[in-house]
């Protein structure tokens, strides 16, 4: 490989751990407009194995700003990439492959029937969840962008479930 190539190919790692990040902050911070953009125009998302849906970007970024108002508290952090970009006879191609483990607390809104509330526990998480990410990212005019993302979640439990004794 050249030094063109290999610094092309750096260029998409970082490109691409961007746009991972910003999967994760954009579902945190409820900003979905966000979220949309950062999938190309046929993208996909699957959260059944966590219990949600499966579908094109939109409608399921509408299903996840009706489900996340349950949560006013979140924060994914998506941890232990693996990615692997096509290899096109030693120069990087179009398409990614990302699994990332992922580690979510979230704090259920108290008038949601949450415990939420007020007093030295209220910012404990009191729901939180593990498993793993598996996306798909395509090379686009507008740089790289999830073509789908599958949630694959491994455990779940409460804060107190979790809280040693």
């Amino acid at each position: 490989m050249t030094q063109r190539v290999d610094l092309s190919t750096v260029m998409d790692q970082l490109s691409i751990d961007a746009v991972i990040t910003g999967y994760a902050m954009a579902v945190d911070d409820g900003e979905w407009v966000d979220y949309r953009a950062l999938f190309t125009a046929d993208g996909r998302a699957d959260y059944r194995g966590a219990g949600g849906i499966e579908g094109p970007a939109a409608e399921v970024a509408q299903w996840l700003a009706e489900t996340m108002r349950l949560f006013p508290v979140r924060q994914h952090l998506i941890v232990n990439r693996r990615l692997d970009i096509q290899d096109l006879g030693g120069y990087p191609g179009d398409r990614a492959e990302v699994r990332a483990d992922y580690l979510n607390p979230m704090r259920l809104d108290s008038t949601a029937g949450g415990e939420g509330g007020s007093g030295a526990g209220a910012t404990t998480p009191n729901f939180v969840s593990g498993g793993r990410y598996a996306f798909t990212l395509s090379r686009t005019g507008n740089g790289w962008r999830i073509r789908t993302v599958t949630v694959h979640e491994k455990w779940r439990g409460t804060a107190d479930a979790l809280t040693p004794s």
